[in-house]
């Protein structure tokens, strides 16, 4: 829990990873280039005082983990969103197992989330229900951008995402995380685009699809959805660390997702270890929308931060959060808070 200025919050950090990039686990010089595109994203939006050696960044002890997002983080719960890349890695990148490992060590502290990918036919729907007897999931990751083969990518409106989304339904897997976000090398870039999310919320409106990166570079795209789409969330992450390269920017981006979706439906991630948490929050709690900006978007308030940080997310997984920390049912200052967005027509 972080403390400032009187005010507690209760955080979640919904999109976590505890990767192996090692060299010994690249298969080919996709694998290395991967890492190293999320290495250029560390290195070029961090602090200095944040950053870390390549090698440090490679692969994460459960030790450094559990300290850099509970002991000085300020973390409450993680939720381990999986990346497999079995393509790239010997033994995938960031996988449900994997993570899971620390979630048995854990369980008071993390959450695990699966996975699935429509190209594995049927024996992905059994995988996905082995999941999901063995770790109870509440949520899946999606990565429509993952190589597999000769093929470069799906959509959430193919045929057989339907059935994994049925399934999903059926399990009782209520949380659909979506990668669409900035191109990673080798990835294709128009695999991450964010119009197949307006087809899926539309089909399956029992399910939450927190799109993580919120679309960016399709900001406009995503919240054009989002606002139709009651279902859809955006995800913070990779537009968390921009609050210090480039504020006005990231006062653009959260000024825009509360104008189209409100303080309900965004949820906080450090994107760890491509950042670690400390420094988002501390800068976060910190943050206000510039005075010659807040006439178009307003300003932050605590609750705001509050709802962003951890309560959206508690909400989402049935997290249980102390109600002395609770604000989710108190409305925002209206001196303060950010407007609604007028309805656009259906």
């Amino acid at each position: 829990m972080y403390e400032k200025d009187g005010e507690k919050y209760f955080i979640v950090d919904s999109h976590i990873h505890a990767w192996d990039a090692r060299p010994a686990n690249q298969a080919n010089r996709y694998g290395e280039g991967f890492i190293n595109c999320f290495y250029d994203y560390h290195s070029n939006l961090s602090p200095d005082s944040e950053k870390w050696s390549l090698e440090d960044f490679w692969k994460q002890s459960e030790e450094r983990i559990v300290h850099d997002l509970f002991e000085v983080g300020y973390v409450d719960k993680a939720i381990f969103q999986p990346t497999y890349l079995n393509d790239f890695y010997v033994n995938g990148f960031n996988t449900t197992e994997q993570n899971g490992v620390l979630v048995e060590k854990h369980p008071e502290k993390f959450l695990v989330n699966g996975a699935w990918d429509p190209r594995d036919g049927e024996a992905g729907l059994d995988k996905l229900e082995a999941l999901h007897e063995r770790w109870n999931l509440k949520g899946v990751k999606l990565y429509t951008a993952e190589w597999k083969g000769d093929s470069k990518g799906w959509k959430l409106s193919d045929d057989w995402a339907y059935r994994y989304l049925e399934k999903t339904r059926e399990l009782g897997i209520k949380n659909v995380h979506v990668h669409k976000g900035p191109t990673i090398y080798p990835l294709n870039r128009d695999a991450f685009d964010v119009a197949d999310v307006d087809d899926a919320a539309t089909a399956f409106p029992d399910l939450n699809f927190i799109v993580e990166h919120c679309g960016l570079p399709r900001l406009e795209d995503f919240c054009w959805i989002a606002t139709q789409e009651p279902n859809v969330y955006a995800g913070l992450a990779v537009v968390m660390p921009f609050i210090h390269s480039r504020p006005r920017y990231f006062a653009q981006v959260i000024g825009e997702l509360l104008y189209w979706l409100d303080e309900n439906r965004i949820t906080f991630s450090s994107d760890y270890a491509i950042w670690t948490p400390k420094w988002l929050i501390e800068k976060f709690v910190d943050f206000q929308i510039p005075e010659d900006m807040q006439s178009e978007y307003g300003a932050l308030t605590p609750e705001i931060r509050k709802k962003i940080l951890g309560l959206n997310a508690a909400g989402l997984y049935d997290i249980e959060v102390p109600a002395e920390l609770d604000v989710r049912d108190a409305p925002a200052d209206s001196g303060e808070a950010v407007g609604s967005a007028p309805k656009v027509p259906a």
